[in-house]
């Protein structure tokens, strides 16, 4: 069967097309629901997880200033480890709303990029926890001491430290999915691989500029987080080499059929 009519075979009406948009939708939702409440009562158990680097670091107490503090502060992790828990069935809704709209070689091509995802992801969330996250609570928590006669000590409240390592965490594991991100733009033809490559020195720049923004003003986690963007984006560089190859096999291929 020609692309053409694969794809003529997979055409909806429009009504159709929202009827199965609402039914994917549903079915998120419906994920996110149910493995908030299973998180919720592993909410403790996940927040001990995250409070590991602060006890690493010498902090053996958390403190909460306003009544309601503690109570958001499960229902947040509850609910940011359901959108991870979540994302393969969120994942999987989205591909199977998309997929029969794609010819097949468009199917082959964006599989990968949908695989690679949660990968890179966990790989820079990973990162942050076993070695930024350290890094960084290492630094701030050195001003604790004798401060021109006065003791300064540390009382970090949960709320903020919840948004200290979340911030940690969702900004590598984004910044992770470069790659991801170029190679698509340049799937869709916004980018060449020849201007990104005479963009590199801009791509330095704007890997320590993201660095300096999600880490603190501290050099060690901002390398920690610049010097893998600018990896991250050589390999981009490299994975779109082999995929012009690919294309271009393929090309010559067909002109010879």
């Amino acid at each position: 069967m020609s692309t053409a009519g694969e794809l003529d075979d997979s055409r909806a009406p429009l009504l159709d097309h929202l009827i199965e948009l609402r039914r994917r939708l549903l079915y998120c939702m419906a994920a996110i629901v149910l493995t908030f409440f299973v998180c919720y009562y592993f909410a403790e158990t996940i927040f001990a997880f995250l409070v590991q680097p602060l006890l690493a670091a010498g902090q053996t107490r958390l403190i909460y200033t306003e009544i309601f503090e503690a109570f958001f502060v499960q229902v947040k992790v509850a609910f940011f480890a359901a959108m991870m828990a979540s994302f393969p069935i969120i994942a999987n809704q989205l591909w199977q709303f998309v997929a029969p709209g794609l010819y097949r070689n468009e199917k082959r091509a964006l599989l990968p990029f949908l695989l690679a995802t949660p990968v890179l992801f966990l790989s820079g969330a990973a990162m942050a926890y076993y070695i930024a996250v350290p890094m960084a609570l290492h630094f701030l928590l050195s001003f604790q001491g004798d401060v021109g006669g006065v003791n300064q000590e540390a009382l970090p409240a949960i709320g903020n430290y919840l948004s200290f390592i979340m911030q940690f965490l969702f900004g590598f594991g984004v910044a992770f999915l470069l790659p991801v991100l170029l190679m698509l733009l340049e799937r869709g033809g916004i980018v060449t691989r020849q201007q990104l490559v005479s963009a590199r020195r801009y791509a330095i720049v704007g890997a320590f500029a993201i660095a300096a923004v999600l880490t603190p003003p501290d050099v060690g986690s901002q390398l920690l987080l610049a010097i893998p963007l600018c990896f991250l984006y050589e390999l981009a560089l490299v994975g779109i080499w082999f995929t012009e190859r690919k294309r271009a096999r393929a090309s010559e291929q067909l002109s010879a059929e």
